[in-house]
């Protein structure tokens, strides 16, 4: 007997072009075992990722995001890029959830009700994990035409996002790195985490952040130096896990110098 709402989320991974849905919180402590630590996948600075088990033997990921560092209007922001965005190299975004209970907390030499919001996102489970655990010195242990492939994916999935996925603009993604990409059983690669992503109208080329937030490493100078946001931040990350497939390399953020080799070595934004 299926548990309620099991139901839509079991319909949904069968029919490819059905939209995202909202989702109860119960059900998705239900299928992670209230979000037991035997069903992490992965944590990030924005969230934990669980393991969802539905009653028919299928598998997804629960984005559980720390309150610390996503406000309502960043959740907001987020779950707006992630229904602009449906795409073979784009990682498939199920549902969301927001909810509120109030608990009775210890608060000035008295108690009160607080509110403590949860937010959560529900994704394709994806069997291979992310990049960065194929990632050494035996060039991430795939052979050329499985690099290739993984390089092409990325490659189409960002193109995707800059040029296709909205008739007038586009979605910048900011963040881009081995930890975002996730491999499937066939190595698809598919682009996960649109946490800082902004998106652009209107076929605008540019604008300014109030501050750099990403991955040192994978930042591009002008948008470390001048906080510069356009599709170029990304082309330079782009290089950056491009040169690290090829070479099984990883990037050393403890050197400045891994910041500006990638344009020492032709990957020019």
């Amino acid at each position: 007997m299926n548990l309620p709402g099991h139901g839509s989320l079991e319909s949904i991974l069968q029919d490819p072009s059905a939209k995202p849905l909202a989702l109860q919180l119960q059900e998705l402590k239900d299928i992670t075992n209230n979000f037991s630590k035997d069903r992490q996948l992965g944590k990030g600075g924005f969230g934990i990722v669980y393991k969802g088990l539905l009653p028919n033997g299928e598998a997804v990921a629960v984005k559980d995001l720390i309150m610390s560092q996503f406000q309502g209007k960043q959740f907001k922001r987020e779950v707006d890029n992630l229904m602009k965005v449906q795409h073979k190299n784009i990682v498939r975004f199920l549902g969301y959830c927001y909810e509120s209970s109030h608990q009775y907390i210890e608060y000035e030499a008295t108690h009160v009700f607080a509110e403590s919001p949860k937010m959560l996102l529900c994704f394709e489970f994806v069997a291979n994990g992310s990049l960065d655990k194929h990632i050494n010195e035996e060039s991430c242990g795939f052979d050329w035409h499985t690099r290739y492939k993984i390089i092409k994916g990325i490659c189409h999935g960002l193109h995707y996002l800059h040029e296709e996925c909205q008739p007038h603009g586009s979605v910048i993604h900011l963040d881009l790195k081995p930890e975002n990409i996730l491999l499937d059983n066939c190595m698809v690669p598919k682009i996960a985490d649109f946490g800082i992503s902004k998106f652009f109208c209107d076929q605008k080329l540019e604008t300014r952040a109030t501050s750099a937030i990403g991955s040192l490493g994978y930042m591009a100078p002008e948008y470390i130096s001048g906080n510069i946001v356009s599709k170029m931040a990304d082309i330079y990350s782009l290089g950056v896990i491009i040169m690290q497939i090829i070479t099984g390399r990883r990037v050393d953020v403890t050197s400045c110098e891994d910041i500006v080799e990638p344009v020492r070595l032709g990957f020019n934004c």
